[in-house]
């Protein structure tokens, strides 16, 4: 049976980052589907318990950045811990992939989205900008004309439901997997995300 993974991330997250190919990977060597979801963590993190980076204690903001490093290392992916554009708004970025999404297919979101986490975090580039979000479209050969859909209500609209059915599946972090109603929170559950996806 052909299963659909519902990708629920935000792209400012150095975890989807670190998940995002070898989510690719699976997807490809499953023959599964995806709906790439971008969500807005400001609404759902005050809703779940969740803190943005700078306000939490200092011990986790250390382990934070000692995982990061151990995961990058382990996986063999380059990751900057603390890159310069970084904390950034990732919402400009969710609601351009969400265009992507709607216009040109998940295929397309993902490469979009594979992007802009790479931007991040492996190549300390503004995600905010605008002007960065037109050249990694042109990057990954899709529209220039996805910026202009990224800034319309329709997108809008969508994004805030992605993010609404997010709060309603009881998600609280990113990346999350959903997988016929099953959660799977986080890329160092990637390997049970393919348990699911091979059964």
């Amino acid at each position: 049976m052909r299963r659909t993974v519902d990708y629920y991330l935000a792209p400012q997250s150095p975890w989807t980052y670190l998940g995002h190919e070898r989510l690719a990977a699976l997807l490809r060597e499953t023959g599964s589907a995806v709906r790439v979801l971008p969500m807005d963590l400001g609404k759902i993190f005050p809703l779940s318990g969740g803190l943005p980076l700078q306000k939490r204690a200092p011990q986790r903001q250390a382990y934070r950045l000692l995982e990061l490093r151990r995961f990058s290392e382990a996986l063999n992916i380059p990751l900057i811990p603390e890159p310069q554009y970084f904390p950034v708004a990732g919402d400009p970025a969710a609601r351009l992939i969400t265009a992507v999404a709607l216009h040109d297919g998940d295929e397309a979101a993902m490469r979009i989205t594979g992007a802009v986490l790479a931007a991040v975090w492996h190549q300390q580039r503004d995600i905010a900008s605008p002007a960065l979000l037109a050249t990694l479209l042109a990057e990954t050969g899709l529209s220039a004309a996805r910026l202009d859909d990224s800034l319309q209500a329709d997108v809008q609209a969508r994004y805030e439901a992605q993010t609404q059915a997010a709060i309603d599946l009881g998600l609280f972090g990113s990346p999350s997997y959903v997988i016929d109603g099953e959660l799977f929170w986080g890329q160092d559950r990637l390997d049970f995300v393919a348990r699911k996806l091979r059964a």
